[in-house]
């Protein structure tokens, strides 16, 4: 299987299963003296990790990370960097009656036609579970970037709607996110949100789920104009997660419907102060970022592995139905969040590192 590195210049690959003895991760071009500490890693790790509440998967893992090369005395040394999260509570069980099924809405069909081969026991290589590695590689581009643009700089995500139903936007509070099992930034909704998941996982159906992540503190100038538009590569960042099917940068799909003085975001200057009266185009402008707030958000698609049966076939061919049982999550955009999170702060560091190495 090819294309497991994502990046350029800050580079990680990922590698494991879902219920392989392990999962972890490789990151090349870590600048060195960087302080990283396992905790760091795990702060964000705990985020994703499952079995938090009665609204994702009951998979029970620790996602204990593990630094095995890269860091000497709590300080990166510019070496490659060598991550490793022990698998501990696998149940290959659950999927034996169905080992030789496609899941509906899965990549089990696609897999089994490109390779010949697939690992039935959760989806293999295909599972959400490979995300820890993207969150832990992340982790660290999140401190790198906290040294080099400082204080000012953070990237903070939540899911503003799940299923069909949205949130305010309007009140947004950070505080809030952290405080509700959705990551909600409005919290007069959880109560709605609680009910409405557990509806859906009673009736052993899934939900989709939007979720905005805003970057603050981002220096104007990183991207490129035409083949590495930071647009680009946030989206192809996105696109990359799991179950995502959209990405929109600021107003994104919404632009269509805008007239061109409804879109454009007017300029001025006050003092040594540069003022954008809106943010239509979400911090992005031709490929290289303007100085404000990035802001992009994603579509994740309901979870595939439902108890509700459904017609497809097997790998001989033949007409059959399926219900998957076991652990899953019933909006699996719940935990998408800190993942989105971990892949915004891999591209601007990218970018970032570009930025200085030409322009510095």
């Amino acid at each position: 299987m090819s294309f497991n590195t994502f990046g350029k210049l800050f580079r990680f690959t990922t590698w494991g299963e879902s219920h392989g003895p392990a999962i972890g991760c490789i990151i090349d071009g870590c600048p060195p003296n960087i302080d990283i500490k396992e905790e760091d890693i795990q702060i964000e790790l705990n985020k994703r990790k499952p079995g938090q509440s009665k609204f994702t998967t009951q998979r029970k893992e620790d996602d204990k990370v593990q630094i095995l090369s890269g860091v000497f005395k709590g300080r990166t040394t510019g070496t490659p960097i060598s991550l490793i999260i022990y698998n501990k509570d696998m149940r290959s069980r659950d999927y034996e009656t169905i080992k030789n099924k496609f899941r509906p809405g899965h990549a089990d069909f696609t897999y089994f036609k490109k390779y010949g081969i697939r690992d039935h026991r959760g989806g293999g290589r295909s599972s959400a579970r490979e995300t820890a590695a993207r969150v832990a590689a992340g982790a660290i581009a999140k401190k790198v970037l906290e040294k080099k643009i400082g204080k000012k700089f953070r990237v903070i995500g939540a899911v503003t709607q799940l299923g069909i139903l949205g949130c305010d936007l309007n009140k947004w509070n950070d505080s809030t996110i952290r405080k509700n099992p959705f990551f909600c930034p409005d919290k007069s909704i959880v109560k709605l949100w609680e009910k409405y998941l557990l509806s859906i996982r009673k009736s052993g159906s899934s939900c989709g789920a939007i979720i905005e992540v805003r970057a603050r503190g981002i220096p104007a100038g990183l991207g490129a104009p035409i083949y590495s538009k930071l647009d680009m590569d946030i989206a192809s960042a996105m696109m990359s997660i799991n179950a995502v099917k959209g990405v929109n940068i600021g107003s994104g799909m919404n632009s269509a419907q805008l007239t061109g003085e409804q879109n454009s975001d007017e300029i001025s200057q006050k003092g040594k102060k540069l003022i954008f009266k809106s943010n239509n185009a979400g911090g992005i402008l031709g490929g290289i970022s303007s100085g404000q707030e990035i802001v992009i958000s994603f579509a994740v698609k309901p979870t595939s592995s439902i108890l509700k049966s459904r017609k497809t076939i097997d790998k001989f061919g033949k007409n059959t139905t399926i219900s998957v049982k076991g652990r899953h999550d019933p909006c699996v955009g719940i935990r998408a969040v800190p993942v989105g999170e971990a892949m915004l702060n891999c591209v601007l560091l990218d970018h970032y590192l570009m930025h200085k190495a030409q322009c510095s």
